[in-house]
């Protein structure tokens, strides 16, 4: 039975005996009064889970009463009840944050609907996500188990994410379960990867990948006449996609597509096949002053404006682009005011490295590590970020004008907690969940390894050059210093290796409503 106490205020309350009568019974403890200035008093006195509230009281009326509660206490869910329908009292009792508002004659099921909706919707949202999950917890395994195509791999990491996110708003004790679904699904998918990627590198059947975005999704748009914004979230998982996509559906209408980032999944590799149209190997071959090797002390993507030159000039297409990164607010503020300009062109191609940045930082920062100690408080900075950026109200301003935009990644990242050993030399690169190198050292039933590199699009610094990948939560760590690898990178975000969140990743066209 519920301990809920609720105050019903109506200067007709002796008529309402009936519904206080199946409330109670409900196992609700009801407090009456039969005017506003009784029912601020109550509330100054003691506490109430929910407030009634009638609108038509002489004296004090519902609207004056209801302003007076809302400054003592905000936060009491208060239900507003009228004989009348003019818009304006509704205005009113909506503008001081009702609960609900409902029209006489009310019957006692409309009362009680209403105060579950508000009292208890988290707790029967938790009972039914729990009953919902247990339900499609075998159908889920069984998925697993019989993921034979890249296509089952992204219903199923679509399946992963949306109860994710479900359980994650719910107060269940289902997502230790869900844990070990999402393990389990990583581990076949990275012997899935490891059993197809060749293929996909070597014919002509292969998944939509990084080199493929702009064919598949950009000039078409712009075949048609369309002015585009494409936009690149750098390190934006599915998850997080969906985290801000309430923020943007008020503006837009959604096409929603995900795609496979290649191997490494690392910026300086998958963002620049995104931009050239090209595999590394291939960039390095064709445009070698365009191509940055990993041992060099350069960034390592400083040349995505020239890369995307090349791809027009390649495929002989006259397109009029800009191409603008955005590390902080300023820069963001800067190309709203300068939006303009932008109009001028076919294509606006705009980078933001925002998480990017986060992901770092939580490595790096222990105040940001606690911020964002887990995959839903990561999601949640996110969405706090976006809500409050530069970026939403530059998505606002293109939906404005009513602009086409193809919003992406160029991968994702992933939780690690399980180190492996790895021994390289000093010209090892530092990424932990790929290494690339002539004399690596490590256990090859621990990592996918790639000997020929050529053969999966990736350029070698040396001839005896070996690819590694981590799978799993796996991240790499040397021998000789070990502990403080252990330490110092657990439970952090890394990406270059194989797992759902970094090679299954958003792929978005936005349209204006």
């Amino acid at each position: 039975m519920s301990t809920h106490t609720i105050l019903w205020a109506d200067d007709e309350i002796d008529l309402l005996k009936p519904h206080i009568m199946f409330l109670k019974n409900k196992g609700y403890n009801l407090v009456t009064v039969n005017n506003g200035r009784d029912a601020l008093e109550l509330v100054e006195s003691q506490h109430f889970d929910l407030i009634i509230l009638d609108e038509n009281m002489p004296g004090l009326t519902g609207l004056e009463t209801l302003s007076r509660i809302k400054q003592i206490s905000p936060h009491i869910p208060v239900i507003m009840i009228t004989k009348s329908e003019e818009e304006n009292i509704m205005d009113q009792a909506v503008g001081n944050k009702i609960a609900d508002y409902l029209i006489k004659p009310v019957n006692p099921n409309q009362i009680l609907l209403s105060i579950k909706k508000n009292l208890h919707s988290e707790q029967l949202v938790s009972v039914q996500a729990t009953s919902d999950y247990r339900q499609e917890f075998n159908n889920i395994t069984t998925l697993i188990s019989n993921a034979s195509s890249i296509e089952d791999w992204y219903e199923l990491y679509s399946k992963l994410v949306f109860w994710e996110l479900e359980l994650a708003s719910a107060d269940t004790n289902m997502d230790e379960l869900l844990n070990m679904q999402k393990i389990e699904a990583n581990s076949t998918f990275y012997k899935f990867v490891k059993k197809n990627y060749e293929k996909w590198m070597s014919g002509d059947s292969h998944p939509v990948m990084s080199p493929d975005v702009f064919k598949n999704k950009v000039f078409p748009l712009l075949d048609k006449g369309e002015k585009v914004f494409f936009i690149l979230i750098d390190n934006f998982r599915l998850d997080q996609w969906r985290t801000v996509k309430p923020l943007l559906s008020d503006y837009f209408t959604f096409d929603e597509d995900v795609y496979c980032s290649i191997l490494p999944t690392a910026t300086q590799y998958a963002r620049n096949a995104i931009f050239s149209g090209l595999m590394p190997v291939q960039i390095e071959k064709m445009f070698p002053d365009l191509w940055i090797d990993e041992d060099e002390e350069e960034g390592k993507n400083i040349n995505e404006s020239p890369l995307i030159e090349t791809m027009f000039n390649r495929y002989r297409r006259q397109c009029k682009f800009s191409y603008n990164k955005i590390n902080d607010s300023a820069a963001g503020e800067r190309l709203i005011r300068e939006f303009s300009n932008l109009e001028n062109n076919d294509l606006n191609i705009i980078v933001l490295n925002f998480i990017d940045m986060l992901s770092h930082a939580r490595t790096e920062s222990k105040m940001i590590r606690e911020l964002a100690a887990s995959n839903a408080a990561y999601r949640s900075l996110t969405e706090s970020w976006f809500r409050h950026s530069s970026a939403l109200e530059l998505l606002r301003k293109i939906a404005e004008k009513g602009y086409k935009i193809v919003l992406t990644t160029d991968h994702g990242t992933i939780r690690v907690d399980n180190p492996i050993k790895v021994v390289g030399d000093r010209n090892t690169n530092t990424n932990l969940r790929y290494k690339l190198g002539k004399n690596l050292s490590y256990n090859p039933k621990q990592v996918y390894e790639i000997k020929r590199p050529e053969v999966y699009g990736l350029p070698s610094p040396n001839v005896s050059t070996t690819y590694v990948f981590a799978g799993n939560r796996d991240f790499f760590a040397y021998p000789n210093n070990y502990n403080y690898y252990v330490q110092y990178y657990t439970d952090t975000f890394q990406h270059g290796g194989i797992s759902l969140e970094e090679m299954i990743i958003p792929l978005i066209t936005l349209s204006a409503k």
